[in-house]
């Protein structure tokens, strides 16, 4: 087959494919959508979140192969922050974060709570240090007499 016409592939059923790299299909799998709207950078690393449990789909943990259409839900959850979005349109391809953009909508309160989420962080940052320093030689010899002790 010439190269020119493999490129322009159809699908079983005759559809060809959109040019925007958007699926012609009405459903894609789980792990693929989820890979296509950059929550992860891996398709194993969509997958393994949906066999966790960590990503679920109409409030369901669900197999990375399940088919996601438009109007689905889903629930992501990464670094105890939890995003809610409602699914817009689907995709098999990943392609630039503008366009994984369209795939999907941020519910308000997924917003509201992922903001206040990054300021708490924020703040509980600025005012403890992550580590206090370098023990010093009198908190070793500290910790040096509470381990030997009978």
């Amino acid at each position: 087959m010439p190269r020119a016409l493999r490129t322009l592939r159809h699908h079983d059923d005759g559809r060809a494919p959109a040019a925007d790299g958007t699926s012609a299909a009405a459903t894609v799998r789980y792990d693929k959508w989820l890979w296509a709207a950059r929550f992860y950078k891996t398709r194993s690393l969509a997958a393994r979140a949906a066999d966790t449990g960590q990503a679920r789909l109409n409030a369901n943990p669900v197999k990375p192969g399940h088919a996601v259409r438009a109007g689905d839900n889903v629930s992501v959850r990464k670094h105890g922050i939890v995003l809610d979005v409602a699914v817009l349109g689907v995709s098999d391809r990943r392609g630039s974060a503008s366009v994984a953009a369209l795939l999907y909508r941020e519910s308000a309160a997924s917003i509201a709570a992922r903001e206040e989420e990054e300021a708490r962080r924020r703040a509980a940052a600025a005012t403890e240090p992550r580590f206090a320093g370098r023990p010093t030689k009198r908190d070793r010899r500290r910790l040096e007499d509470f381990l030997n002790e009978p």
